[in-house]
C-alpha cells in the first residue's frame, strides 16, 4: 500500500512540477510582452506628438541596452533606424509584416522577445520593433523551477515518511488483533480487548458478539444435555426395571410405561426446540404479518372449533430484527396455549413502534392470580387435565431472554388469559 501511495504521489508531483515550469515560463513571457507593448505605445505617442521628429532610441551603450538589453528598430517611410545594429540583419525580415504580434527571436546564444507594432501617423506608415533579452529571465526561471522541484521533493519525502509512520501506527491495532485472535484460538482469552481506530470498532464488536453467542450456545447445549440426562434418568430406569422383571405387564402398568415414554418424548422435543434457538446475533429479519398469518392458518386447522380474530395495522413489509424460526416458536407457543384453553375466540393484536407489541387474549377460564407466578417454571402444569407437559412457556421465557424481550400474563375480569409480548427492535 505504501508503494502504491508513494508511486502515485511521485507521479502527481512530477506532473505538477512539469506543468509549473510551463506555466511559469508562459506567465513571465506574457508579463514581459505586456511591458514591451506599453513601451511601443509610449514611443508611438511621442512620435504622434512630433510627427516630423523621430523619438530618440536607446543607444547600444545606454544603461537600458546593456542591463535590460532593450532593443528598438524603427522603419518609417522606408528608412530604418535601430539601437542595436548587430541585430538588424536578424530582425530586418520582421519589418515586412503588418501583423501585431509577440515573437521569440534567437541569435547565437541569445534569446530575444520582440513585440512588433505596425502604425500610420499623418500619412506616414511604419513598423516599430521593441525587444528585450529573455535568456536571463529564462535562466532565473529555470533556477526557481529547480529550487521548487527540490523543495517539493523534500516535502514529498517528508510526506512519505509521515505516511509510513501513520500507516504503521494505524496497522498496529491489526497486529494486536491478530495476536489476540491467536490467543482466542489457543483458549488463552475469551473476548477481544484492544483499542482500535473508529473504523474497526464495529468489527471488534461483531467479533465479540459472535464469540459471546458461541459461548452462550455452548453453555445452553451443556445445560440442555444435563437437564435432559436428569429428566430421563428416572423414567428410563423405571422402564428398564419393568422390562427386566418377570411380572406380566397388565393394562395399568402399560399405561404407566406409556406415560413415562410420553414424558421422555416431551423432554426430547422440548430440548430439540431449544437447540434450534438462533439468538439475536443471527443477523436476520422476519416479516411479521406473513409469519403470524401463516401460524393462524395452521392453528385454525388444528383447532377448527375456535375463532382466531386477527387485528394488526401492519403492512406486508413490516419486519423485526429476529430470526424467523425463533419468532414462529414464540408466537406458536402462545397461540397453541390459547387454542387449548379458549372456549370460542382468541384475539390477536400486534403493533410495531420501537419494537413489537403482541397481545394474545382468549376467552377461557383464565388463571388465578396466585398461580400466575408459576407460569414459566420448567415442568409446572397448572391443569393436569389438559394435554402438555408444562415446557412451552419455559421455552418462551428463554427465547424472550435471548432477545431482551418480556412477557406479561394477566387475567382480565371480562376474559380468560391475556399474554402481552414485547420485543425490542435493535
Amino acid at each position: 500500500m505504501l508503494l502504491w501511495l508513494g508511486g502515485a504521489a511521485i507521479i502527481v508531483m512530477g506532473v505538477t512540477w512539469l506543468l509549473h515550469g510551463i506555466l511559469l515560463r508562459d506567465l513571465a513571457r506574457d508579463f514581459l510582452g505586456d511591458r514591451l507593448r506599453q513601451e511601443a505605445e509610449y514611443t508611438l505617442d511621442r512620435l504622434r506628438q512630433q510627427p516630423t521628429h523621430r523619438p530618440p532610441l536607446a543607444a547600444p551603450s545606454s544603461v537600458a541596452a546593456q542591463v535590460f538589453r532593450h532593443l528598438y528598430v524603427l522603419r518609417l517611410d522606408g528608412e530604418v533606424t535601430t539601437s542595436h545594429p548587430a541585430w538588424l540583419a536578424r530582425l530586418y525580415p520582421l519589418l515586412d509584416s503588418d501583423e501585431i504580434t509577440l515573437m521569440d527571436v534567437h541569435r547565437q546564444d541569445s534569446h530575444l522577445l520582440v513585440y512588433r507594432r505596425p502604425f500610420a501617423i499623418a500619412g506616414h506608415e511604419g513598423v516599430l520593433l521593441v525587444g528585450e533579452g529573455f535568456d536571463r529571465v529564462e535562466a532565473g526561471l529555470s533556477r526557481l523551477h529547480w529550487w521548487i522541484g527540490i523543495i517539493a521533493g523534500l516535502v514529498l519525502l517528508l510526506l512519505i515518511v509521515l505516511n509510513m509512520l501513520a500507516v504503521s501506527a494505524g496497522l498496529r491495532p491489526i497486529a494486536q488483533l491478530q495476536r489476540q485472535l491467536d490467543e482466542l484460538r489457543l483458549g488463552r482469552r475469551a473476548r477481544l480487548q484492544l483499542t482500535v481506530p473508529t473504523e474497526l470498532d464495529m468489527l471488534v464488536d461483531q467479533l465479540n458478539r459472535f464469540m459471546d453467542a458461541q459461548a452462550s450456545r455452548l453453555q445452553r447445549s451443556r445445560h440442555a444435555v444435563a437437564d435432559l440426562s436428569h429428566a430421563l434418568k428416572t423414567p428410563m430406569a423405571a422402564i428398564m426395571q419393568v422390562m427386566r422383571g418377570t411380572r406380566p405387564i397388565d393394562p395399568k402398568r402399560r399405561a404407566k410405561i406409556l406415560a413415562r415414554l410420553e414424558d421422555i418424548q416431551a423432554h426430547l422435543n422440548a430440548e430439540l426446540r431449544r437447540s434450534r434457538i438462533a439468538g439475536p446475533d443471527s443477523g436476520q429479519h422476519t416479516l411479521i404479518r406473513r409469519e403470524i398469518e401463516g401460524l393462524l392458518e395452521m392453528f385454525g386447522s388444528l383447532y377448527p372449533d375456535k375463532v382466531f380474530d386477527w387485528d394488526a395495522p401492519l403492512d406486508d413489509t413490516s419486519c423485526l430484527s429476529i430470526e424467523r424460526q425463533d419468532f414462529m416458536e414464540m408466537v406458536g407457543i402462545v397461540l397453541d396455549n390459547a387454542g387449548k384453553w379458549a372456549r370460542h375466540t382468541i384475539r390477536i393484536r400486534a403493533t410495531l413502534s420501537d419494537g413489537l407489541l403482541l397481545v394474545v387474549e382468549d376467552d377461557g377460564p383464565g388463571i388465578p392470580p396466585e398461580q400466575i407466578t408459576r407460569l414459566g417454571q420448567r415442568g409446572q402444569r397448572l391443569d393436569e387435565g389438559r394435554p402438555g407437559h408444562g415446557l412451552g412457556v419455559s421455552i418462551l421465557m428463554q427465547l424472550l431472554d435471548h432477545y431482551a424481550g418480556s412477557v406479561e400474563f394477566e387475567t382480565p375480569p371480562d376474559s380468560g388469559l391475556r399474554v402481552t409480548i414485547r420485543l425490542p427492535d435493535d
